[in-house]
């Protein structure tokens, strides 16, 4: 099943056309350099006694696996981290990602870039929102007004919402990714991959099911009416250079102009 996973979950050749299947055609031709969304999930997992305080999720009762994925807007994972501790940080396993030989992470081109939320550094390759900028999101229903930043961050997040659409049809479909069976730490990762192999194999064959048609709706989830996107505390910087940092924040600006010329 490893074999089957190495095999299914693969990067995805970058497509410059907007129009081709998936989630937010309109808003991909302004955000025209994003490859994919990159998050994190938590799986449940069943660890020893001495063990549960790493694996705690920062509190919380249950105990989770931290994985790191990317997705295409079609869904599809093209990377998956499975195994870490609940208590990792995001930023933590990417960095780790970035720097592991055995598994090469699947870096964009130096024009592209993953959309990702404020627990990852603003690099090139990286796109995350505007720290510290918060909405309302009735205000998009009342058209009301916003500034530059707001509109990105609310245009970003429906964007990198695809990930949430796929983790949910992931584990709506896997159950046992709720609930997990007390089996040795390494076989509750395995069954984590084989799971999103699995997943992978039915979107890429057409297999279309209920789940998928829950969960292929392109608009935002909304848990709450106000969404705040706060800088992170715990944030561990990935290494890149002042040219890194200064190419992503100018072309972050720049399609913050664009959304508000109404070019979506």
């Amino acid at each position: 099943m490893l074999l089957f996973a190495h095999d299914i979950i693969v990067p995805t050749s970058f497509n410059p056309n907007p129009n081709i299947l998936g989630h937010n055609r309109r808003l991909r031709r302004v955000f025209k350099g994003a490859v994919s969304a990159l998050d994190g999930t938590l799986i449940h997992a069943v660890v020893p006694e001495n063990k549960r305080d790493l694996y705690g999720s920062r509190g919380k009762g249950d105990c989770y696996l931290n994985v790191l994925a990317i997705c295409d807007f079609n869904t599809m994972f093209t990377f998956v981290v499975a195994g870490w501790e609940g208590i990792a940080h995001d930023s933590r396993i990417l960095s780790e990602a970035l720097a592991n030989p055995r598994s090469p992470f699947p870096l964009p081109q130096s024009d592209k870039y993953y959309l990702c939320d404020v627990a990852y550094a603003n690099i090139r390759g990286f796109m995350a929102p505007y720290p510290n900028v918060g909405y309302w999101l009735g205000d998009f229903r009342r058209r009301r007004a916003l500034t530059n930043k707001e509109n990105f961050n609310h245009s970003q997040a429906k964007l990198r919402n695809v990930t949430e659409c796929a983790f949910g049809a992931l584990k709506a479909r896997f159950p046992i990714l709720k609930r997990m069976t007390p089996f040795s730490l390494v076989t509750q990762r395995n069954i984590t991959l084989a799971c999103f192999a699995l997943h992978n194999f039915k979107r890429r064959e057409g297999l279309r099911d209920d789940y998928f048609a829950r969960y292929d709706e392109p608009n935002v989830s909304v848990r709450n009416n106000y969404a705040v996107v706060d800088n992170d505390e715990d944030e561990i910087p990935t290494h890149s250079t002042a040219t890194d940092r200064e190419y992503i924040t100018q072309l972050r600006d720049e399609i913050s102009e664009q959304l508000m010329q109404n070019i979506v």
